[in-house]
């Protein structure tokens, strides 16, 4: 508990997710309909959950966090999973593994502007991401934790989100 004040007290608000929309790509047409310039720091679409197919949804929470529905913010028993894990993988020489959470990991998306990625503490970043997290949790229904999780996430190829990540590998809306 005194880890939580301590940590917690600092923390940047998260009431902007409420409101969120990520920064979109500028179209410019010419009087006839055709398109000029595009100007964007990095090329987005943004597609609301409600237009994601739940087969994509399902699949990026089977990835990544498969009690995202059941759980508050974190996940203890992966979090306790994961240590005997990477115990293991420890003495096998294999690189560590995680147990964020989708919500986790929207509390630490340099996009949002929540936490300090580069945090020279492993610890102090992690408690920071988990009361962040039940914040956000108690704050915004699943739906829209999983809506911001999906289009700031980045896919490779200059893609944030399914939606850009569709056009770019395989030029479909």
């Amino acid at each position: 508990l005194w880890a939580f004040w301590c940590y917690g007290r600092d923390l940047p608000s998260y009431a902007h997710l409420a409101a969120w929309e990520p920064a979109t790509t500028t179209h410019v047409y010419a009087g006839d309909g055709r398109l000029l310039p595009e100007f964007a720091k990095e090329p987005r679409v943004f597609v609301p959950i409600s237009a994601i197919p739940p087969r994509v949804q399902q699949a990026f929470i089977a990835m990544e966090d498969k009690n995202f529905w059941t759980h508050p913010g974190i996940d203890i028993i992966a979090i306790l999973r994961s240590q005997i894990v990477n115990l293991k993988n420890l003495a096998d020489d294999k690189r560590p593994g995680g147990a964020s959470t989708i919500t986790q990991q929207v509390a630490r998306m340099p996009g949002l502007g929540l936490l300090d990625a580069n945090d020279p503490s492993l610890l102090t970043r992690k408690v920071k991401e988990w009361i962040l997290a039940l914040r956000i949790e108690r704050a915004l229904p699943k739906e829209r934790i999983l809506e911001i999780y999906l289009n700031e996430q980045y896919l490779g190829f200059g893609s944030y989100g399914p939606a850009q990540a569709a056009l770019n590998y395989f030029n479909k809306p």
